[in-house]
């Protein structure tokens, strides 16, 4: 029986040749915003691997939503041309769709870069600058405390987020992931944990969704009717009283109802405090919970590094595409290998067939033009 992990898949009419996604990870190597060398190299190097899909790190919609000063950005024509650059460069010798996941980092923004401290940059300071949240409450205790968006602040936001999309389609990208998860602006509206807010756009789960689902509803707007739009989730802040599973449920049913493309299931980075449970797999009960209750894609991450482990995930139904992410960067041949082991076959670039071992004469489909 094929491998259920290299069977071809389609996310609103875009053609995946497997169900492998590797995950958005940041770099945080851009310079003002824009891509560079490095971003070649490194989405390059990954666009070679076999996967289905490849997915850009974090890239904001505004200079203060950037994680740190390094991150990719998509707020300016600067940053629009440099990614157009990136993937022309990429696309020379790869035909792998390319995803990008655009977000913003609200409470969390303005910290050093994680080889450094990854310690948050207070404003005016070199590198720094003043965060915006749903509230004033900081991340952890002693942080310079975010701002609390007011209306105005709320419309600029909405406004980014559906420009960054626009530069994402003139540049050439094929998907857009939203980023509502780890702890970042979207989810800072989102969780109780973070939201205190009075208006409507606090207090209840409908108040709580509101601004992410009108961010969803922009971006909609701006793309073309038929373009895929997903969103990445934390299903759990992992705190008691926090953001959960079945919130998380609710949410995504509103965004399937909007159209949302497919919905990528993680956890966590709200809080300090949160308690996670890690351990292979320790995700992927999330996305199962999630993918019963919806009928749009779903996406399962998360210490999925084994060739089996990620195969078991689709052949049992818990989720449609697995994400791979620190796997892929300690091996970027992982699909590579996972065919081999799993008797299927990717494609790989001409320049490299030579390279098929005798143990594995399956392993590349020779008639792919890359």
């Amino acid at each position: 029986m094929p491998a259920k992990l290299f069977t071809p898949f389609e996310l609103s009419g875009l053609k995946l040749d497997n169900r492998i996604v590797i995950a958005p990870m940041c770099q945080y190597s851009a310079e003002d915003g824009c891509t560079n060398d490095w971003h070649v190299i490194h989405l390059g190097h990954l666009a070679l691997s076999g996967a289905g899909l490849l997915t850009i790190e974090a890239t904001s919609v505004l200079p203060e939503g950037r994680i740190t000063f390094g991150d990719i950005g998509l707020w300016n024509d600067a940053c629009e041309k440099a990614l157009s650059r990136t993937l022309e460069r990429i696309r020379r010798w790869s035909d792998m769709p390319i995803a990008i996941q655009i977000a913003h980092a609200g409470r969390k923004a303005s910290t050093d870069l994680p080889w450094k401290s990854a310690a948050q940059i207070a404003p005016g300071r070199p590198n720094g600058w003043q965060t915006v949240s749903s509230s004033t409450l900081p991340f952890q205790i002693g942080e310079n405390p975010p701002a609390a968006l007011d209306h105005d602040g709320l419309a600029r936001v909405r406004t980014a987020f559906a420009e960054a999309a626009r530069r994402s389609v003139r540049a050439g990208i094929d998907l857009i992931q939203i980023h509502s998860a780890h702890g970042y602006l979207l989810h800072q509206f989102l969780s109780p944990l973070a939201n205190k807010r009075t208006d409507n756009y606090g207090g209840s789960l409908e108040n709580r969704m509101r601004f992410p689902l009108e961010v969803f509803d922009a971006i909609r707007e701006a793309v073309p009717s038929n373009y895929p739009v997903t969103v990445r989730v934390s299903a759990t802040d992992w705190v008691e009283g926090g953001w959960n599973v079945e919130e998380t449920i609710q949410y995504a049913k509103e965004l399937e109802r909007r159209g949302c493309a497919a919905i990528h299931v993680s956890s966590g980075g709200m809080s300090p405090a949160q308690k996670i449970p890690l351990g292979p797999n320790y995700q992927v009960p999330l996305a199962r919970t999630v993918k019963a209750a919806v009928k749009m894609p779903v996406v399962a991450v998360g210490l999925i590094t084994d060739y089996e482990q990620a195969e078991a995930v689709i052949g049992t139904g818990d989720a449609d595409l697995v994400a791979i992410a620190r796997a892929i960067l300690y091996d970027p041949r992982w699909p590579w290998h996972a065919a081999a082991h799993l008797g299927a076959h990717v494609k790989a670039p001409n320049q490299y067939l030579r390279s098929n071992p005798h143990t594995a004469p399956h392993l590349f489909d020779v008639h792919a033009d890359n």
